[in-house]
């Protein structure tokens, strides 16, 4: 359904649902995200029967069939799509800060996917850390694993199945096509050594603090914030750099938190990433 034959959604409509989304997962939709928001509530209700906004809306906010159908539509809400190694500059940070971090220590690796989507992001970290590990002359071969987390249970399922299509491995060079993944009838599966190495958990950011996830080696966080106020955002990254071990990594999108100290963290110097080192 496009934007045009969807029913014309009121500003007291677009009101009731901003509140709603924010309220649950921390989400601001601006005035330039109503036509997004238009056309995921006007096809899911079609599917669902409603043509009206905030009878939908009422619905939605009601009962145990209504949490069901929250939990639909947060697929549609928050799935974006996205392509591994999308951000060649950050992961350039990250080899070299998993490098330093693989000769300091024989402890396990620890990585963070957060806000992972259909996997891509996750699947990267995941990539990089083997190829690191598995060029290593010297030493012990480290494990390692990487959580994805995300809000979306459709995202995460296509994320646990690993198969995507040839547009998402626009930036995967050769060599990494070649042995992390397999080509299965014009799609593309991660191979199975790496999805071992891979778990994926469904959360909500607003109920980060609940999260297990400690003594982080790296914690990636791109792309999430820019749709939560600024004061929720320092929220966010402020339990995300608790959670990260002493010389541990915080990778975030430019842009989203230029003006964030912390007193544990030092910015790594460069214009074309941000990240964050927690002092050993």
């Amino acid at each position: 359904m496009s934007v045009k034959q969807a029913p014309d959604l009121s500003d007291t409509a677009f009101a009731t649902w901003q509140d709603l989304i924010e309220d649950r997962l921390g989400l601001q939709l601006s005035a330039q995200r109503r036509s997004f928001l238009k056309t995921c509530l006007s096809i899911r209700m079609r599917e669902v029967g409603y043509s009206d906004y905030l009878a939908y809306f009422n619905y939605v906010s009601t009962g145990d069939a209504g949490l069901t159908e929250w939990n639909s539509l947060i697929d549609r809400l928050t799935v974006q799509e996205t392509r591994f190694f999308r951000d060649p500059a950050a992961y350039a940070l990250v080899r070299d800060h998993l490098k330093r971090r693989s000769k300091e220590s024989e402890r396990p690796l620890s990585l963070w996917s957060v806000g992972c989507s259909s996997g891509e992001e996750t699947y990267s970290l995941a990539m990089l850390t083997s190829d690191i590990l598995e060029r290593a002359e010297d030493g012990p071969r480290l494990r390692f694993g990487v959580t994805g987390t995300d809000v979306s249970r459709k995202a995460l399922e296509q994320a646990t199945a690993g198969v995507y299509g040839r547009r998402r491995l626009e930036f995967v060079d050769d060599r990494l096509e070649e042995r992390y993944f397999e080509n299965i009838d014009d799609t593309y599966q991660v191979v199975q050594t790496v999805r071992d190495r891979v778990c994926f958990v469904r959360l909500n950011l607003l109920e980060l603090a609940r999260s297990p996830l400690r003594n982080l080696d790296l914690i990636y966080c791109q792309n999430v914030l820019i749709y939560f106020r600024k004061w929720r955002r320092k929220d966010i990254v402020t339990e995300l750099a608790s959670r990260l071990a002493p010389g541990g990594m915080l990778v975030l999108g430019l842009g989203e938190m230029g003006d964030w100290v912390h007193p544990d963290l030092t910015r790594v110097p460069g214009e074309r990433a941000l990240a964050y080192l927690k002092r050993k």
